[in-house]
């Protein structure tokens, strides 16, 4: 079972920036596919960014494109989510998703997620 951990989460002024990171655990991290989803309060769990093993395919919900990045680093075994211009309704709760084969956007298509990191945007 691939573990994922969050970190980076907190409360930030709309207008502003945070990083997210995500640490898996497992030898053939560098083949997985890693995924940021988010749930708003009171909202279904939505997608944010995904990102193949090879860095080499990248998607995005309409809602950050333009405005959030995701990147990963192979030798660290870690996935980050860099979120600028920050908005009210871009607060949530973050989650880190693995998906050990192949790469989707569908949150039941993940193998495993972590526990997330709360990101709140005051106005």
């Amino acid at each position: 079972q691939v573990q994922a951990v969050e970190s980076g989460g907190g409360l930030v002024q709309a207008g502003g920036s945070l990083r997210l990171s995500c640490a898996a655990s497992g030898r053939t991290f560098s083949t997985y596919s890693m995924n940021w989803f988010r749930q708003a309060p009171g909202k279904e769990r939505e997608f944010v960014a995904a990102i193949s093993w090879s860095s080499s395919i990248i998607y995005y919900s309409d809602s950050v494109k333009g405005r959030f990045t995701i990147s990963r680093d192979n030798a660290k075994n870690t996935v980050y989510l860099q979120m600028d211009s920050l908005k009210p309704e871009d607060t949530a709760v973050y989650y880190c998703a693995v998906k050990l084969r192949g790469i989707s956007t569908r949150g039941d298509g993940m193998d495993s997620w972590g526990k997330g990191t709360l990101v709140t945007v005051s106005a």
